[in-house]
Formats: structure tokens, C-alpha cells, sequence
């Protein structure tokens, strides 16, 4: 009811007959009816059926979501759904930027410049493939430790880093940061096993360094080398649980022992999925600090979201710009307390200035101009957001259950339960990608055959042993395509448009995204492959000769864009046909090699 000027109430339901879901799902069904060619009527329940769209970690969304009464509860108490805080609307979330560069010089100038530009925290990465521990104090050489945390990370030396971190600081005033501690992601990432030495004494040695933390528990190693959100959630939360033990039998009581930890998590272009990780896994941690014995005040779980590397693409970079300008507004959604953005370029190579830059000021107009931030959980109360919360910490619930089951984190690596999760998804995953139903935009669809790879400097190499979860994107699979398609002389393909361009432009158009996607382009030349793009009426027409003036001027491999099957026994004359729902990596390889291009090592085939 919204107040009118007469101190009376305006009823904006006024004049409109009350409706049930039943009627929603009749009308729906009226519309799916309009889609079906025979002539068959769609049941009101399988209506509402087919709006059910299926997410990773076996969640799902609906069409419909009906008012259901709900404890909201509020931010800053249990279940912590809805913040770890209330937030500061001036200071909305921290905002963090990654380096890597090894080169010294080079990253304390690129963390400097950061600073001065609405960064607000430092994260390093220390080790093999970052930062070398004896360069750490080099590096944060300009930083105003009293005003802007640090944070470390390292794969190769978890231990290292964290003593050259607490090195660097010395004696000078800090307002904080964290050690960046993971035991068990740090064995998973590298296929070593893991080592809690270092953990316990460099918790003791923070007890006199206020704001300062000791674990960030990595739930994107799983989610970089495939897993899903919900699998991702869940060791890390399992992690966790490990840690706690751990440090209790080393004499440190969980209630100390908590307040050490923050999650980092992959925020994804999937903006409302994105929220609802964080509200839950907010949640279940919150189980956690309670079965532990935690009090209410301490159990509020420090998160931090990073732009998730699976979701990056090499080619057309400039669009992983809108992916993480989504990312950022599900972390804000979702109440993140801190944020970092992968710059546009971090799959070609360690960033430049420009692409840092644009990875902070993704976050500092979203912040600062479009207020994104000043309310916090703006989904709560959404029944969709709601449920979809629920469904995901059920999930992840159910997931750390199964890790418990086996015997905790350090038997689950053992036994090779995280590595199953990740073939698992990627099995259920890539077949979606490889047919185009999972769109990657500038890579499968719409992409850029003419577009070259970005030249950047290279990353240093990461020792690796048997067992270690490699990162793995989703674009991957295009671009060994592409790179294929780079070694060829004239990576072009014959296409023949039959009919008008009514009757053809949209198989055409078709048909050139799909051949572009592999690094391939059209010509009205000979080539030894050929495509025709027609309907079943043209086809019908034009069709066998347009099939033996291509044979003839040298084609040897002939396929026809349409519909699946449209054509029919008209096209036998040809090789094979092109259409939505095909396995696009399988075909554009076939193409590539009867071009002659030399398949990549390690391409999927």
C-alpha cells in the first residue's frame, strides 16, 4: 500500500482480478503451444517445467516464485546471511588488487600507483609464480601500512610468504592484513601433500598484532580447475573445519582460532548466483562458529571475491570487462568485504598499467557512481534470492557432509575425493560449452576471426607434481581452435548463399559465427571445404547444383547450414550439415583438419 496526498492508501492492485499460479501456468502453456508444430496442447505442471533452468552443483531456478514467510533476520547476526556487518555506505567494501609480477621494481611502482588511484588494499602473490619472498619488503616499500592492509598468497611457499609479509611490516603501525594461509588448497593446487608446521606458531605470533589474520581459505582452486561453485564452497568450509581442529589441538581454542579466518571465493558473470554463494556460505560458517561454540558476535565470516580466472578468455579480452563488471555487482549484492577485479588481460600475461587501471575502476564507478554499494543486501527479501540461497547452502551443506563422511580434508585429498568433484563437473559442463549452449561471447558467439592475442609479458611457471588441480577455462578448447586455424596459409572456407537473402541471411550469418568461433573466415573462392546456406525450399531448388559446382572447383568437403534434420534425405549429396545444438569443437576440428592445420598438444578433441 503506497501513502496517496489525501492521508488515505492507494491499492495499486485495484482493478485487477486476483490471479493464482495456475493461471500463470496456463499462460504460459499458451505460449509454449505457439512454438510447437504439431498441434499438440502443453500441460499447465509441464509449463512450469520447462522455465526450470538447471545450475552447476545441482541447483536450479524456477519460472515462478510465490511469497513464503521467512525470517529475514538482518545483517551482523545469525544466520549471517545478510552481512558479516551493516555496511559503510562511504566505504562500501575493500577494494584489492592482485600482483604478481616478479619483477620488483615493477610491482611496487604498479602497487603504488594502485594506491593512489581508489585501491584500498594490497593482495601479493609470493612464490615460484609471483613475487620472490626477499623482494616482498622491496615491494611494499610505498605502502602506508597504517592505512591500506596487505594480504599475501603462495602456492609454493605458503610459509615463506607469510614471514617475508611479517618481515616487511616490522615494527611499523599496520592497520592489518593476512597471512594468506591454506594448507590444503596449497597441496591441492600443486600435488603436494600438505604441511600444517608453519600454521600454529605463525597463528601465536599474530596474537599481539591487532587486525591481522593467519588463514584465507581458497575456494578457488577447485572452481579454477572446474568444480562447481557448490564444490568450491564446500572444501573450503571443510578446509576450514580442518584448520580449527588442528589449531585446537595445537592449544589454540576455536574461539581464537576463528576470528583468523577469511574465504576467498570466484565471483562469476552469473550475478545472482554470485550473491547467493556468499549469503550462504555466510550461513553455513555460521553453523559452524556455532557447533564450535563460537559466540554469536565472532562468527561472522570475512569474504573475499576475486573475478573467477574459469570464466576469462584470451580472445576478445575487452569483454571480460562486462563479465567482471557483473562479477563485481553479484560480490556487492551479495555483501563481499572485499573485492578484486582480474584485469582484462590476465590470461595473456601479467596485466599492464591501462589494464589495471580498468580492473579498479570497474569496482570505483560501480562504488562511487553507481551507488551499487550503499545498501546492504538489496536481495534480501527476493524470494527468488532467498530460495536460491537455500538451495546453494543446502548444497554446500550436503557436500561438506560427504567430506566429513570420508574422514576430513586431509583423507579426501588422499583419497582423490576433490579431483572426482572436478572431473565430475567438467564432464557435465563441457559438453554444454562445446555445443554453444553455454555461450562464451567473442569466443563461440560472435567472435572475431581477424582478432590477434594480446602481447603481454609472461607469468613464471608453477612446479607442479602428479594430482595438482590445474586451472582450466572455458574458452580453452576455442582458442587451441583458433591457434590451429593461425598456422594455415588461408584458414578460409567456401560459402554459398542459395535464395534470397530473406530466405538465407540468417543461415549465412549463421554459419560465419560458427566458422569464425574456430579461427576460420568465408570467401566466395574455392576452398577445399564449403558450406551452403539455404532452407529446405532452396535447398530443394538449388541445391544439388550448387553441391556440383563446389565438387567441381575442388571442394571435397561440402556442408549445408540449417535445422537439424530439416533437410532431410535432399541433403544426402553433401558431407554433413551445421546446426544449433552441435558439438561445434568437434566439427570446427574436423575442418581444421582437412585444411591441414596440425592439431594443438593437449587439444580437445
Amino acid at each position: 500500500m503506497t501513502p496517496s496526498t489525501d492521508a488515505g492508501s492507494l491499492s495499486l492492485a485495484d482493478g485487477f482480478e486476483p490471479r493464482s499460479s495456475e493461471d500463470w501456468q496456463r499462460l504460459v502453456a499458451t505460449v509454449l503451444d505457439k512454438r510447437r508444430t504439431d498441434g499438440g496442447h502443453t500441460a499447465p505442471d509441464d509449463a512450469e517445467a520447462a522455465l526450470v533452468t538447471a545450475l552447476d552443483g545441482g541447483v536450479e531456478t524456477r519460472g515462478l516464485y510465490l511469497r513464503t514467510d521467512r525470517v529475514l533476520g538482518v545483517p551482523a547476526a545469525m544466520p549471517f546471511t545478510r552481512g558479516r556487518a551493516l555496511r559503510d555506505a562511504s566505504v562500501p567494501w575493500d577494494v584489492r588488487q592482485l600482483h604478481d609480477d616478479p619483477d620488483a621494481a615493477r610491482s611496487r611502482a604498479a602497487v603504488l600507483d594502485d594506491l593512489e588511484h581508489g585501491v584500498t588494499s594490497v593482495w601479493v602473490h609470493v612464490g615460484e609464480d609471483g613475487v620472490a619472498p626477499a623482494d616482498l619488503a622491496e615491494v611494499l616499500a610505498d605502502v602506508r601500512l597504517d592505512l591500506a592492509p596487505v594480504v599475501v598468497s603462495s602456492w609454493s611457499d605458503p610459509a615463506g610468504a607469510a614471514r617475508a609479509l611479517l618481515a616487511a611490516v616490522g615494527e611499523r603501525p599496520s592497520v592489518g592484513g593476512n597471512l594468506g594461509l591454506d594448507p590444503f588448497a596449497a597441496a591441492l593446487r600443486t600435488g603436494t601433500a600438505p604441511d600444517l608446521t608453519d600454521l600454529a606458531p605463525l597463528v601465536r605470533e599474530l596474537a599481539s598484532r591487532p587486525g591481522w589474520r593467519a588463514v584465507t581459505l581458497d575456494a578457488r582452486v577447485l572452481h579454477d580447475a572446474g568444480a562447481t561453485e557448490v564444490d568450491a564452497l564446500a572444501a573450503a568450509v571443510a578446509s576450514g573445519v580442518a584448520l580449527l581442529r588442528h589449531l585446537e589441538a595445537e592449544g589454540v581454542a576455536p574461539v581464537e582460532a576463528f576470528g583468523h579466518v577469511e574465504l576467498r571465493l570466484p565471483a562469476t558473470a552469473d550475478q545472482f548466483l554470485t550473491a547467493a554463494t556468499l549469503r550462504a556460505v555466510r550461513r553455513v560458517w555460521a553453523r559452524v562458529g556455532e557447533a564450535m561454540g563460537v559466540p554469536e558476535a565472532d562468527r561472522g565470516l570475512r569474504t573475499h571475491a576475486v573475478t573467477s580466472l574459469r570464466m576469462a578468455t584470451r580472445d576478445d579480452p575487452f569483454v571480460n570487462v562486462l563479465r567482471s563488471t557483473l562479477a563485481v555487482f553479484g560480490a556487492s549484492m551479495g555483501g563481499a568485504d572485499a573485492v578484486t577485479v582480474l584485469p582484462h588481460d590476465t590470461v595473456s600475461g601479467l596485466p599492464e598499467r591501462f589494464s589495471r587501471r580498468l580492473a579498479r575502476n570497474t569496482q570505483v564507478v560501480l562504488a562511487d557512481e553507481a551507488n551499487i554499494g550503499r545498501v546492504a543486501d538489496p536481495g534480501g527479501g527476493s524470494w527468488y534470492l532467498e530460495s536460491l540461497t537455500d538451495d546453494v547452502a543446502t548444497a554446500v551443506w550436503s557436500r561438506f557432509q560427504e567430506v566429513e563422511r570420508a574422514g576430513g580434508v586431509p583423507a579426501a585429498i588422499d583419497d582423490g575425493l576433490f579431483a572426482r568433484w572436478v572431473e565430475q563437473a567438467r564432464a557435465e559442463r563441457e559438453p554444454g560449452v562445446a555445443t554453444r549452449e553455454r555461450p562464451l561471447t567473442g569466443v563461440s558467439t560472435f567472435p572475431d576471426a581477424t582478432a590477434t592475442a594480446l602481447e603481454r609479458r609472461a607469468r613464471a611457471g608453477l612446479t607442479l607434481r602428479d594430482g595438482a588441480l590445474v586451472p582450466h577455462r572455458d574458452a580453452e578448447p576455442f582458442e587451441a581452435l583458433r591457434d590451429r586455424a593461425r598456422t594455415l596459409d588461408s584458414p578460409a572456407v567456401t560459402l554459398r548463399a542459395l535464395g534470397s537473402p530473406r530466405d538465407s541471411g540468417a543461415r549465412r550469418l549463421f554459419a560465419v559465427n560458427l566458422l569464425a568461433a574456430g579461427g576460420l573466415t568465408t570467401t566466395d573462392d574455392p576452398a577445399p571445404v564449403a558450406v551452403i546456406a539455404s532452407n529446405r525450399a532452396g535447398y530443394a531448388a538449388h541445391g544439388a547444383a550448387a553441391v556440383a559446382e563446389l565438387r567441381a572447383a575442388g571442394a571435397s568437403h561440402v556442408l549445408v547450414a540449417g535445422r537439424a534434420g530439416e533437410l532431410g534425405d535432399a541433403a544426402g549429396a553433401v558431407d554433413g550439415e551445421l546446426y544449433d545444438g552441435m558439438d561445434v569443437v568437434a566439427v570446427l576440428s574436423d575442418l581444421l583438419d582437412r585444411l591441414g592445420a596440425p592439431a594443438q598438444a593437449g587439444e580437445a578433441r
